[in-house]
């Protein structure tokens, strides 16, 4: 209201300024020389007028936040009231292979509270085509491959190990304070003794999983698909991987968005959650 004061959030940080205020005015008043102004999660131009309860982020390219300003700064491009959520949340990622690599940093990076990882297995030259690990990487627990690279991404993630094989007596010990669970592991077996494990046991714990990702072409046939009231499974159901058809970056990195992207939207609204 141009004339009186209005309450926003700058950096975080609750403030009241004059009404009818640009964000280009508030950015010389208080940060001279930002030149990336994101006002509710979007870029916007200095002339943008500021109304009540906007969330602004003021970044000046080059600088290093503080660090009490730098959690802030790395969600400015969030819609609003997301980083609240994932910062409240548990995430289980069953397997660290290529899907569940991709699945971790998506969740890294959309600010997740706190991620729950199981993998047994080594990083080794083969898992470099398709799985988020580097050369430095190969003969170390894909675990602690996966915590060093997520710490690089988002410091304020708490990231719980487990260098484990997975089965029947210790998923409900790992998981059970998992909001939703992704299953990202290799083998038919395997994972549907853990789906079936997790219906079992943890039967109102959301389980995401995949089924049908390999080769290459036809992106469109991957879809997310609801089996049951807590059950949801990506892929095209079809496309496994065997002799003569491998699993590529491309399409397994499509899957695994799929299923991060449902987390997502199941810890905002999981009564509304459109497939």
């Amino acid at each position: 209201m141009k004339g009186g004061t209005i309450g926003i959030q700058i950096n975080e940080q609750d403030r009241s300024i004059p009404g009818g205020l640009s964000i280009g005015h508030l950015r010389d008043q208080i940060k001279p020389g930002a030149d990336v102004l994101v006002v509710n999660g979007f870029p916007c131009g200095p002339d943008t007028e500021l109304k009540e309860g906007d969330r602004v982020i003021l970044i000046r390219r080059g600088e290093t936040p503080r660090p009490e300003e730098l959690e802030s700064l790395m969600v400015a491009r969030h819609t609003p009231g997301v980083h609240a959520r994932m910062k409240g949340a548990v995430v289980g990622i069953a397997g660290l292979g290529g899907l569940g690599s991709n699945v971790a940093i998506a969740l890294g990076r959309m600010g997740m509270g706190t991620l729950i990882l199981a993998d047994f297995d080594l990083v080794e030259p083969s898992n470099l085509n398709r799985q988020q690990y580097s050369l430095e990487h190969i003969g170390a627990f894909k675990t602690d491959a996966m915590a060093q690279i997520l710490s690089g991404i988002n410091p304020y993630l708490k990231v719980i190990n487990h260098k484990i094989l997975l089965d029947r007596n210790n998923i409900l010990r790992i998981f059970q304070k998992a909001d939703i669970v992704v299953e990202c592991l290799d083998r038919a077996e395997a994972k549907a003794m853990f789906i079936q494990t997790m219906l079992e046991f943890l039967p109102e714990t959301y389980i995401v999983g995949a089924s049908g990702l390999a080769g290459y072409g036809d992106s469109n046939s991957i879809q997310t698909i609801k089996l049951g009231d807590k059950l949801f499974m990506v892929g095209d159901l079809v496309t496994a991987a065997e002799p003569g058809r491998g699993l590529m970056a491309p399409r397994v990195g499509i899957a695994a968005h799929h299923q991060a992207n449902l987390v997502v939207s199941l810890l905002m609204d999981s009564e509304n959650t459109k497939l």
